[in-house]
């Protein structure tokens, strides 16, 4: 496994996420039905792109899952440490 292609897979798997969960949130602010269309869109693109990634190598898989894994706990310590400094 190439220690490059599963970091920058982790990278390519943290911005997935990140993008995911930000168009969820600007998704909710959306009436019903956008929402509901907009959510099952996100849902197909995801789909695909993971489809993309279970293609690739074995240290394309490792990588994105360990940065998709990784993201969620480090973006709520960061937001959490900037609500803090706000504060």
């Amino acid at each position: 496994m190439d220690i490059l292609t599963a970091l920058a897979s982790a990278a390519f798997g943290s911005t997935v996420y990140l993008t995911a969960l930000s168009t969820v949130d600007w998704l909710n602010r959306m009436g019903p039905k956008a929402k509901v269309i907009g959510l099952v869109a996100t849902g197909v693109v995801l789909c695909a792109v993971v489809g993309l990634i279970a293609v690739a190598g074995k240290g394309v898989v490792v990588g994105f899952i360990v940065g998709a894994v990784l993201t969620p706990p480090v973006h709520r310590i960061l937001q959490r440490r900037g609500r803090v400094t706000n504060s």
